[in-house]
């Protein structure tokens, strides 16, 4: 492979660049102070597959100066004139900081020449005190160069102190500062200072697929200027690269190359599925995806002026246990869009099967969401949703751009979850995943008993006898608060306000098969009353216990032994001889993910 670096040319006006490779051409124009060079790590690895050009702008490199008083419109018309010597029709643009100003002015100048965009660490829209400070540097420059300004750019670039990881991206940004011709990085920079507007009103005329992408880091050019950006763009999409800051292109390289390049794969797939496939039925393919049934979240998030921003979704999933990462997407046309994306954390809060008024608040355009729920803030200062199944308060440590949506990842800081019945979701409207027990109560033969394992905290609720034995509450029948000899009657007759879940066990006795015995799992709040026999026995110590009915200590073992394993089933059969059935059973070998719908639990 060739030392892109080494191929220099020379077009007739005298702008400098380097050509490598073959395939789908990419323009690259890099930012102020830079040239043409910067990019050798992302021509590199690209020539394999496309024909790589990155354009030396004016005033920098071997490139001829900038007028005076240059516009946009200079860089844009050199880097046309550029293609047109190169036979160059149609090609991709990626641009840097002051590149990607210069890569949308050729996008809207020119748009039948562009098949798609990259903005890598754009400005738009500076803050007031940002445009001042942006301003004031401008003003200074002009004169040779000053060690201390070009020390105080990579103090801002790569940090001061510079991370040890990051000194030879500094050494190399350092060492463009140093040698760039001081009149034409003047003239550049002072139109860099005004130009973050330029687009302002614009950018709706972007037709090509456009990538916004920038670091979280980065103070400079923002995700919210990303965001912004993409929001606006017809086709824009937006992507923050966790922990990079301005000048990611060389601190980083691989991470951002390979972003650019899957980008623009996609979109040149889109492009020709558009030209050649058959018209796409949007409607009955949200229908078909209607068909899977998932739970009901809320997520949350604080936004830039500290309020609490939230939206309803059921595209949740865990992604990985270690580390622990679990991802939500979002609608790109979503009005709390930008505050996710822009955000440090979310929290997804899993919805309980009474909160389903909650899940149309939210999924709303309602003033005051949170008026309309109880939360606190978690340990990241998200906001946590009171009377939740599950809590998983999260750091972003992603953002994926997908399409309409964006794909925030998040590495779970922090988690709660208990055994209440959560609220499901399944063509467009709302189901109970577990057994109806208004359908047991109706249907069980007279004489049943109905039990259930409650649990608060790793710990299981049990009756304690006089003989010092243990038993689960059980009564006969599943009953009404006041029927005192049903489930229901016992557990009102000592205070405890439990939340029955999912069926755990059905047998018969072998000895009278009339005689039918159901169990549940379920919840509850403690501590509840001060009832004596009422004892709350850690899992692992329910082995130790003293229990008379033979079938309901086998169940036990097995509940700690699926309880360990998050991993549960439903026994049918009877004391004697039976089966656990899983509803859903894993592929061999494959991993068991925390967030995944396990069997027992539909």
């Amino acid at each position: 492979m060739a030392d892109a670096t080494m191929v220099r040319s020379s077009a007739p006006d005298g702008t400098g660049f380097i050509r490598a490779g073959s395939g789908k051409p990419v323009l690259l124009i890099h930012g102020v102070g830079m040239d043409a060079a910067i990019w050798r790590p992302q021509i590199m690895v690209m020539q394999d597959r496309f024909e790589v050009v990155a354009i030396d702008m004016l005033g920098h490199g071997t490139s001829p100066l900038p007028p005076e008083t240059a516009g946009l419109s200079d860089f844009a018309d050199q880097a046309i004139r550029l293609l047109d010597h190169l036979g160059l029709d149609r090609v991709a643009v990626v641009g840097h900081s002051m590149g990607a100003l210069v890569a949308q002015e050729i996008a809207l100048r020119a748009p039948s020449r562009i098949a798609s965009l990259v903005c890598l660490n754009a400005v738009f829209r500076r803050p007031p005190e940002l445009a001042h400070a942006v301003r004031e540097r401008a003003a200074a420059l002009g004169g040779p160069h000053d060690p201390l300004a070009i020390a105080a750019t990579i103090a801002r670039w790569f940090g001061d102190p510079i991370p040890p990881i990051l000194v030879d991206a500094a050494a190399t940004a350092r060492s463009a500062l140093e040698n760039v011709d001081v009149e034409g990085y003047a003239r550049t920079y002072r139109l860099f200072a005004r130009a973050d507007t330029a687009h302002t009103d614009r950018l709706g005329e972007l037709a090509a697929p456009s990538l916004f992408m920038t670091g979280s880091e980065d103070r400079n050019s923002t995700p919210a200027m990303s965001a912004a950006m993409a929001r606006l763009a017809p086709a824009g999409q937006c992507a923050v690269l966790s922990g990079e800051r301005h000048m990611m292109t060389i601190a980083s390289p691989q991470k951002v190359t390979q972003r650019i390049m899957a980008f623009l794969d996609r979109a040149s797939n889109a492009s020709t599925n558009a030209e050649a496939g058959p018209p796409f039925d949007a409607v009955e393919f949200r229908r078909a995806l209607g068909s899977f049934l998932t739970g009901v979240t809320i997520v949350t998030t604080i936004d830039d002026a500290g309020d609490p921003r939230g939206f309803t979704a059921n595209s949740f999933t865990s992604v990985s246990l270690e580390p622990p990462l679990v991802l939500v997407c979002i609608a790109k046309r979503a009005l709390g869009h930008q505050a996710f994306s822009t955000s440090r954390g979310f929290a997804v809060n899993i919805l309980a099967e009474d909160q389903k008024a909650a899940s149309g608040i939210f999924a709303s355009k309602a003033a005051d969401k949170f008026a309309s729920v109880a939360w606190q803030p978690g340990q990241t200062g998200n906001p946590l949703i009171g009377g939740s199944v599950a809590v998983f308060d999260c750091d972003l440590e992603q953002l994926v751009d997908a399409g309409d949506h964006s794909i925030l990842i998040g590495r779970v800081h922090d988690f709660t979850h208990n055994g209440a019945q959560p609220l499901g979701y399944c063509r467009g409207a709302y189901v109970t995943p577990g057994l109806s027990q208004e359908a047991l109560a109706a249907a069980a033969p007279p004489g049943t008993e109905v039990g259930v394992i409650l649990e608060n905290e790793g710990r299981v609720l049990f009756f304690e006898t006089a003989e010092a034995s243990y038993q689960l509450p059980a009564g006969r029948g599943l009953g009404s608060a006041d029927e005192p000899g049903s489930l229901k009657g016992k557990l009102a007759a000592k205070a405890i306000d439990a939340e029955l879940g999912f069926l755990y066990a059905v047998w018969d006795d072998a000895a009278d098969a009339s005689r039918t015995h159901v169990y549940y799992r379920g919840a509850v709040d403690a501590p509840v009353s001060g009832d004596g026999q009422i004892r709350f026995i850690e899992i692992d110590r329910i082995a130790e216990l003293k229990i008379a009915d033979p079938a309901v200590r086998s169940m036990l073992a097995r509940y700690a032994r699926e309880r360990a394993e998050d991993m549960f089933g439903v026994y049918v059969g009877n004391e004697v001889e039976g089966e656990v059935r899983p509803l859903a059973k894993p592929a061999p070998s494959a991993p068991v993910h925390s967030g995944a719908i396990h069997s027992g639990q539909r």
